[in-house]
């Protein structure tokens, strides 16, 4: 028996008020909305109804290595319409978070791919050169697909001198099905704090709420009337209850539903519980999106 295809939520009233107060809608991708490369066949019904009815959405990734263009190609090549305004990724969230916290920074050594660092050119940044006499303001690691051992080692001692230092995400390893694994931008803080025994000063994406901040910021809303809506307790569940927004979590991707009422059944008698639960489970985002405009009514 397939639980998530049998799964059907039960609203209370307390998540129904909840519901209510919800403007907009932020949405993890893989797992949310499509798998991988296969978009759901309820998405796009589900994305009509909400902008039919008023309710905004945006996409969210930890993955800094592709630019919004790039997950806009995808998105169209889906069926999805989006714009950039929809789009909300953790080097877009560090840039906003530069512009908001280091008003005065201006150069940049980073560690990231080339479609990367174009948008923190595109923000009105400098990107430094791997040279010692060009010192940055800032260093930014990512997730890096075209790192190079020198461009590692002076990030490493560019973090040694004490500059600000932001990582655009906690993620070790990035998932594949590929035989490789491949080492992502947490791996390589590991690397850099081993080596000067630096740690950065920040880490964007989830669960970081900053993403959400972001959202909230950009379009005018209180952390109630916004929801974040996600397959992963520990990332999606967890980036919401860090913003103090509504959390959501969907059994389309990679939580069971026995995972999540184990997490959900822990909260009711540990105060301090290893992950937090979500305000409501539901099946997937149809499923969502027929209760949210339900309590709408």
């Amino acid at each position: 028996m397939n639980m998530k295809a049998n799964y059907n939520a039960k609203i209370t009233k307390e998540q129904s008020e909840k519901l209510k107060k919800v403007k907009h809608l932020a949405l993890d991708m893989d797992g949310t909305i499509y798998m991988e490369n296969d978009i759901f066949p309820f998405t796009l019904e589900v994305l009509d109804a909400l902008r039919s009815n008023g309710i905004g959405y945006s996409f969210l990734t930890n993955n800094p290595t592709k630019s919004v263009e790039d997950y806009l190609s995808k998105l169209h090549r889906m069926g999805i319409k989006a714009d950039a305004g929809n789009m909300y990724s953790t080097p877009i969230a560090t840039i906003d978070y530069i512009h908001k916290h280091y008003p005065k920074v201006r150069k940049l050594f980073m560690l990231g791919t080339p479609s990367m660092q174009e948008e923190f050119i595109d923000a009105g940044f400098e990107a430094c050169a791997d040279d010692s006499n060009d010192v940055p303001d800032m260093l930014v690691v990512a997730f890096d697909t075209t790192l190079t051992y020198s461009r590692l080692c002076r990030a490493t001692w560019w973090a040694s001198q004490g500059i600000p230092y932001i990582a655009t995400n906690p993620d070790f390893v990035c998932p594949t099905d590929a035989k490789t694994i491949l080492v992502d931008c947490g791996s390589l803080q590991k690397c850099i704090e081993a080596a000067c025994g630096r740690k950065p000063d920040k880490v964007m994406g989830k669960p970081d709420p900053s993403m959400l901040d972001g959202i909230m910021d950009r379009n005018g809303l209180k952390a109630d009337e916004i929801a974040m809506v996600g397959d992963r307790i520990y990332t999606d569940i967890a980036m919401g209850h860090n913003a103090g927004a509504v959390s959501l979590l969907v059994l389309s991707g990679e939580t069971t539903l026995e995972t999540a009422l184990e997490v959900a059944q822990e909260a009711k008698t540990n105060p301090h519980p290893k992950h937090w639960p979500a305000d409501l489970i539901v099946r997937d985002i149809k499923e969502l999106a027929d209760l949210l405009l339900e309590a709408k009514k």
